[in-house]
């Protein structure tokens, strides 16, 4: 468990231990939804359904099963009250399935972990596919890297909130006047132990 200082620990991130959360975000539309309510911005179904892929209709379907979640709510009206707006005042995940947890709980980690990294190596992909076209300063600026360590677990867990306190001030929930230039990047960090 992080300390209390640790980015892991914010009270603005959903503590997510339970299996019916867990299998409330496992799908892309779904985290397409919260990557983008949890930016801050409230918006419609309709504005949703551009991010999530689908109709209005479907979104709204994910919208609902979000809020049953508590990981969204319905904001307040825009004008005449004819279309729900939806909010979140989280603005991000901490997923732990500790193993004393039950089968249910390790299948819904299991199956959620598969979907996010699924859609971060859909990111990367993209990148991949269009970087040629980019400015070379972000193609540059670009990277992947793999490196082995031979370290303990609580040295790993160390090296795991010094990265993230790195990665904090930077966060997308932080910087509410980024200079000019900045846009938005992906940045993916794992770290598995080998067998």
């Amino acid at each position: 468990m992080a300390d209390e200082t640790s980015p892991r620990s914010d009270p603005q991130r959903a503590q997510v231990r339970d299996a019916a959360t867990m299998r409330a975000l496992a799908h892309p539309a779904r985290i397409a939804i919260i990557d983008r309510l949890f930016s801050g911005e409230s918006a419609t179904a309709t504005e949703l359904a551009q991010v999530s892929g689908l109709s209005p209709s479907a979104t709204s379907y994910h919208l609902r099963a979000l809020a049953k979640a508590g990981l969204i709510e319905e904001a307040p009206s825009r004008g005449d009250g004819r279309e729900r707006v939806w909010q979140s005042q989280l603005r991000g995940l901490n997923v732990e399935t500790p193993p004393e947890r039950g089968a249910a709980e390790r299948a819904a980690d299991r199956e959620l972990a598969e979907v996010f990294m699924d859609l971060e190596n859909q990111r990367a992909r993209a990148w991949l596919a269009r970087r040629d076209g980019e400015p070379y300063e972000w193609y540059q600026a670009a990277t992947a890297a793999g490196v082995q360590l031979v370290v303990t677990a609580e040295e790993l867990r160390q090296l795991n909130d010094q990265v993230l306190s790195v990665l904090e001030p930077y966060a997308r929930r932080n910087r509410t006047d980024p200079p000019p230039g900045a846009r938005r990047v992906d940045v993916t960090y794992r770290v598995v132990p080998r067998a």
